[in-house]
């Protein structure tokens, strides 16, 4: 990533933790306690938590405190915190019917004939005091109960993504029906999943655990369609090994998605051929059965381009040149937006990842802003896609509305139907 793109990407995570923690401030340590001690050690607290996932992200690789504790600590409070802004402004409505409340018990005037009540007035009278309106604990127990009550939601939501995303993947069958496809191919399995993201908060046995649960669907072939590593070879040569056990009839096959392009590329691409991958960089290979073939080709990242290295750029039309049309295709590619230049060019099939299924309900919506779909199968004109919700995640350690996945392709003749999930 260029200078100024790392300098605008740190200006909007900054502008975004700036936004966030002086809301959760506002109403989890402003409203819930009297000025002293306590609330300046509460707004020290959060301040420190709101500069620690910048510094994480802005200095990915450079803090080596602890063998990875600060980027867990870092990137589990930001989940958290994100989940801590949605269910305390879930409490707004409740704010707003109590204040809706105290206004209609507020005397409207003064009640000159009724006995007076305690309090100084100006002119040295006396005027009577609502006491929903004038009592300050009772403005403080409601803010504590509401504070309480969404903290107990943010952290079991929290927590239960930390479980499912630190879990074992499942595995979707999803048979796909393609028109020209030999009967002799029929029932081809390919396995294939999608964001890896090995970084210092993924990887070890989890990823293990995802290769034992490819290899025991016995694939036909493999592909992994990119955002495998967030890091040097150097840092996680260890945690990548597992893909040397990979065991599949006619090959493991990679592309590159937009986090290969935050590394040294050409290291890893060079790392992965050793391990048995064979990396498709808008190229094909032929994949047959029976005297029947399809085609599986494999093309980079569209953010590949901008990357400034030689060579680098999703180029559908290299992948695809001097193939005989009447062989169906199986195209690669990371993000599922390019499917526009599969559909303009005739793919039958496109498997791609990026999204995460959101991750983190409901980015999932948002995903919609830049991608045509967030998971599973849709039908793009006449190009059928499927979207893998991906095996790590990126960030928080959580997964919130997306499990981790592991997706069998299984190749049948037909015209295409929507697979049952």
């Amino acid at each position: 990533m260029s200078l100024i793109g790392l300098l605008g990407f740190g200006l909007t995570v900054l502008l975004a933790m700036v936004l966030l923690h002086g809301y959760l401030w506002w109403r989890l340590v402003r409203s819930t306690t009297r000025p002293g001690r306590v609330r300046r050690r509460l707004t020290v607290l959060l301040v420190v938590l709101a500069v620690l996932p910048v510094l994480v992200v802005l200095l990915r690789g450079r803090l080596s405190v602890g063998d990875g504790v600060l980027d867990w600590v870092g990137y589990t409070w930001l989940g958290l915190a994100f989940y801590l802004f949605l269910a305390t402004l879930a409490t707004e409505p409740v704010r707003a019917v109590a204040r809706l409340w105290q206004r209609r018990r507020r005397p409207e005037s003064v009640d000159e004939a009724a006995p007076p009540e305690p309090g100084p007035a100006p002119g040295g009278g006396a005027v009577r005091e609502d006491p929903v309106v004038t009592d300050p604990s009772r403005r403080l127990f409601l803010a504590r109960t509401l504070a309480v009550g969404a903290g107990a939601v943010a952290v079991g939501t929290a927590g239960t993504g930390v479980a499912l995303a630190n879990s074992a993947p499942v595995v979707r069958r999803v048979p796909i029906r393609i028109p020209r496809l030999d009967p002799a191919l029929a029932g081809l399995r390919v396995v294939t999943f999608s964001d890896g993201h090995l970084s210092s908060t993924y990887g070890g046995r989890r990823f293990e655990r995802l290769v034992e649960t490819v290899n025991a669907q016995r694939p036909d072939v493999v592909a992994i369609v990119g955002d495998l590593v967030d890091g040097e070879v150097s840092e996680l040569r260890e945690d990548v090994a597992p893909l040397a056990d990979l065991v599949s009839d006619q090959g493991v096959y990679f592309v590159t998605g937009n986090h290969e392009y935050f590394v040294d590329t050409g290291q890893w691409l060079r790392h992965l051929s050793t391990l048995g991958v064979d990396v498709l960089r808008n190229e094909r290979v032929s994949i047959g059965r029976g005297g029947a073939t399809v085609d599986l080709a494999g093309i980079d990242d569209r953010t590949a381009a901008a990357s400034g290295l030689p060579g680098h750029g999703a180029d559908l039309d290299a992948a695809l040149d001097g193939r005989d049309d009447a062989v169906p295709v199986v195209l690669l590619a990371h993000q599922p937006v390019q499917v526009e230049q599969a559909r303009a060019a005739g793919v039958d099939l496109q498997l791609s990842g990026h999204t995460h299924g959101g991750q983190l309900w409901p980015f999932d919506y948002a995903v919609l802003l830049d991608q045509p779909a967030v998971e599973g199968w849709s039908q793009q004109g006449d190009t059928q896609l499927y979207v893998t919700s991906g095996a790590g995640y990126w960030g928080p350690p959580m997964r919130v509305g997306a499990r981790p996945e592991v997706t069998v392709i299984e190749l049948l003749p037909g015209e295409p139907t929507a697979p049952r999930r």
